[in-house]
């Protein structure tokens, strides 16, 4: 028996092409009999000026919060200080952590170097660093802080291998900076391969995030679903958006424990706003993903087979339309009425899709691992100097006798690099040094770490921050530093 529930969702239609495509989405899905109760929101540019920084006002919030569906038109993010993005804000908010980006080829009917291509890329969506920690500390050097956690990780890889295999995918790939960020990529990855072990019918194996973008943009046929850490999932999804023949066509989904925002991948385009021009696919593909999500696969296997046909008939956009291969070019309200026009219709060349479960197999909280609580000893402090002298030995000459019985002067770096002991006189310095304290004898308590940063300020020199150093089990939880 047909399903009839009728699924609240929250709307937003942002800005620039936003109300535009979104219009387009939502003609669509009301004409394939899209079982939905839309609440609409405002959120965007607008609300930023009224004085909400995330983009969207309390009324909105309780919209999501009640439906616990979000889908999103573009949102334009006014610059200057104090605004943050909607994107990221929902992410975080909402508990968004998985963002689903798949990427396929339509060739020959939208052009590609990559008839074959049919990637999912899975990126982390709260930690790294779109986290947003971001510290001026001196004159010459601003701060971002790159976060990774273990169950953020876990939480990611383990939603990729669901995925995999609730959809048949035949291997996971990560991809990471382990070489050079060998605690928090090397995490990452270590966490990869022990989740690994828990799908042994899934192939997994893993690249250095610069080597795999370069294949994905060469070779995308190499890769099945793809899952990475924050930062990389957003520049290698957009390279694998446009390698397909349009950056246009993506829809993204921001999956959650308790709600889902479904999106284009694309931004507010206000160059074109208000031509009638705008490409609504990457939105209708994020409905699409919404569909499924909510239980409606009936609806959004219909809507997008007649997309599948609308491309193939080659009734296109101004950003996929190519002479010899296109045969209509048209502007947003007519793609969208050439969709409903063959709604019920398959593809005759390209693959259709069908929808079986009503609700995607992965669409639930994730089981993490029991967490094991290892031995932590404080051996050491980091303390990071504003200094506008340039000379090491003189810094350390001021440095050196305030650490007291129990600490040490170890080391003394300048933007990582070591500059003294036997610092290479050929690094350039800036205001910020790094002077690093260990144990002189068995462990350091944190009244030394207070103690010596008195001694610090009783000197007249301007600590900005500190990291203390620990082992965990025994293993330093920190980084060496680099020798000259």
């Amino acid at each position: 028996m047909r399903d009839t529930t009728i699924t609240p969702i929250t709307v937003a239609k942002g800005d620039g092409i936003g109300p535009e495509i979104t219009d387009a989405v939502l003609h669509i899905m009301q004409a394939a009999g899209a079982r939905l109760k839309v609440e609409e929101v405002a959120a965007g540019e607008a609300v930023y000026r009224r004085g909400h920084a995330g983009g969207l006002d309390a009324a909105g919030w309780a919209s999501i919060r009640r439906t616990r569906v979000f889908l999103k038109g573009p949102i334009t993010t006014p610059q200057g200080h104090g605004n943050k993005s909607l994107n990221v804000t929902a992410r975080t908010t909402l508990g968004l952590f998985a963002n689903v980006r798949p990427c396929v080829s339509y060739h020959p009917y939208v052009r590609s170097r990559h008839p074959r291509m049919d990637v999912v890329i899975i990126r982390e969506n709260e930690e790294d660093l779109y986290a947003g920690i971001e510290h001026r500390q001196t004159d010459d050097v601003i701060q971002s802080v790159k976060l990774i956690s273990r169950p953020g990780s876990e939480r990611i890889v383990r939603y990729a291998f669901d995925y995999a295999r609730a959809n048949q995918r035949r291997k996971v790939t990560a991809l990471a900076k382990d070489n050079i960020m060998k605690l928090t990529d090397g995490l990452f990855l270590r966490i990869f391969y022990e989740v690994a072990k828990e799908y042994p019918e899934i192939k997994a194996d893993h690249l250095i995030v610069d080597v795999g973008a370069a294949r994905l943009a060469d070779q995308p046929e190499r890769f099945d679903v793809i899952v990475t850490l924050n930062l990389y999932g957003d520049i290698v999804s957009d390279i694998a958006a446009q390698i397909t023949g349009s950056v246009g066509l993506a829809g993204a989904a921001n999956i959650g424990d308790a709600c889902a925002m479904f999106e284009a991948i694309h931004g507010s385009a206000p160059m074109i706003t208000g031509q009638d021009i705008a490409n609504p696919s990457g939105l209708l593909m994020a409905a699409v993903m919404m569909l499924v999500h909510i239980g409606q696969g009936d609806v959004a296997a219909r809507i997008h087979n007649a997309w599948l046909k609308t491309l193939e008939d080659g009734v296109h956009t101004t950003d996929v339309f190519s002479r010899g291969n296109s045969k209509l070019k048209v502007g947003t309200q007519d793609f969208a009425q050439a969709v409903v026009e063959r709604l019920g219709q398959l593809p005759v060349t390209l693959t259709s899709v069908g929808y079986a479960t009503l609700r995607s197999a992965v669409d639930r909280s994730v089981l993490l691992s029991p967490r094991r609580v290892a031995v932590k000893e404080l051996v050491g402090v980091d303390v990071f100097l504003h200094w506008p002298g340039g000379d090491p030995d003189e810094l350390a000459g001021l440095v050196g006798p305030l650490g007291g019985n129990a600490l040490q002067l170890s080391t003394i770096s300048n933007r990582s690099q070591t500059v003294w002991p036997n610092g290479n006189a050929g690094v350039f310095c800036t205001d910020h040094w790094r002077c690093r304290f260990l144990a002189s004898t068995g462990v350091v308590k944190h009244q030394d770490i207070v103690s010596l940063l008195g001694r610090l300020a009783e000197a007249g020199l301007d600590f900005i921050q500190i990291e203390n150093l620990c082992t965990f089990d025994g293993k330093a939880g920190f980084s060496a530093l680099a020798s000259p």
